[in-house]
């Protein structure tokens, strides 16, 4: 056999390979599609998905605050000092609620409910509403308040109403526009004062929330917010070496700090300064046959264990942003991805709330932003 047949031949069993690994989930579920090496949501599955956070986004109870209380100013129920995102269990939560519904509304303007869903969005995205939620940040006792998980998805929100051409999403974004610059100006008076970074799997992971907000600035043409992120992450993330992935996860984890991180540090190096660092950093990750394990949860109605359904969909787009600039590991990364929401996306609607509330949320950005 020639060296061209023996190419052609490897790379024809790769395309059978993934395309197999992606049809074990599209293949008999309305939901899902496949195309080449990626699952992509189907209108239906955009508006199954869309059901679950219509379901909790006005739902004041179950409720877990995490405000400082000073006096009894606060001694409230949260709809009144959170009038914009009071349901889906707690407050950011409800905004990742809210930013999926319009994402969905932006990519597929003719699903069932969506008159529905404006109507909500409407309801709850009021100046009014976001000039009450602006005062919670504003209060020295909370300036601390969904840092930096809850305002990085308030950031990631407004980008998505910034990239939406439509009368509706100027209104909304408009609305939204005065608390985004707030969280804006707390990042960045916040990030200088790190000294170390914050590398757990869960809320206050910082290269999560530096991407999130890196993408916002972006969009934004927020200059001074883009620059604070960069010299943020490169000041804590340049240097680092040999990352132990073999370590992760930990028990509650729903993000991956070393996946997070390499997701984060494509935004701010250059194309071959990123591709460096990378082997540097997860040297296992330009193997062949490098792979990674997805989550086991085994219990869904446990808030904790359940973390775990939401890690293997955020390694999931860890790996797809990573494939994107680094090609020479692409093909294994999109196998590897493929893998973690196979076994993922059949649990986001699994009937019981812990998940129910913000899974779906981190489905449909593991799927639309690929």
């Amino acid at each position: 056999m020639t060296t061209s047949s023996t190419i052609r031949l490897a790379l024809l069993t790769i395309f059978v390979y993934l395309l197999y690994t992606v049809d074990t989930l599209a293949q008999d579920n309305p939901h899902f599609a496949a195309k080449l090496n990626r699952i992509e949501l189907t209108l239906t599955g955009a508006s199954h998905f869309a059901d679950l956070p219509l379901r909790c986004m006005q739902r004041e109870f179950p409720y877990k605050t995490g405000i400082a209380f000073a006096d009894s100013t606060l001694a409230v129920k949260p709809r009144n000092y959170h009038p914009a995102f009071y349901g889906c269990f707690d407050w950011h939560s409800s905004v990742h609620g809210h930013w999926m519904l319009i994402r969905l509304l932006r990519l597929f303007p003719s699903m069932p409910r969506a008159a529905e869903i404006r109507q909500k969005l409407e309801e709850n995205l009021t100046a009014e509403n976001i000039a009450t939620e602006m005062k919670i940040f504003a209060m020295p006792d909370n300036k601390s308040f969904e840092r930096t998980y809850g305002w990085a998805w308030l950031l990631q929100l407004q980008n998505e109403l910034l990239k939406w051409d439509d009368p509706f999403a100027k209104k909304l974004r408009d609305n939204v526009a005065p608390l985004a610059r707030q969280l804006s100006a707390m990042f960045i008076e916040y990030l200088p004062k790190m000294q170390y970074p914050i590398r757990i799997g869960e809320h206050s992971n910082l290269a999560f929330g530096l991407r999130l907000a890196f993408d916002y600035a972006e969009q934004a043409k927020d200059t001074a917010l883009k620059q604070s992120i960069i010299q943020t992450a490169l000041r804590f993330y340049q240097n680092d070496t040999n990352y132990p992935l073999s370590w992760e996860p930990g028990g509650n984890d729903f993000l991956s700090p070393g996946l997070e991180e390499a997701d984060l540090m494509w935004r701010v190096l250059p194309a071959a300064d990123y591709q460096r660092w990378l082997v540097k950093f997860l040297p296992g990750i330009t193997s062949s046959d490098f792979n990674l394990e997805p989550g086991v949860v085994k219990d869904r109605t446990d808030g904790k264990l359940v973390h775990l359904d939401g890690l293997n969909l955020s390694r999931a787009w860890d790996l797809f942003g990573i494939a994107r600039h680094f090609p020479a590991g692409k093909t294994q990364l999109y196998k590897v991805a493929n893998r973690h929401l196979n076994v993922a996306l059949p649990n986001v609607a699994s009937g019981n709330y812990m998940g129910e509330h913000w899974l779906a949320s981190f489905a449909v950005y593991a799927l639309t932003m690929q």
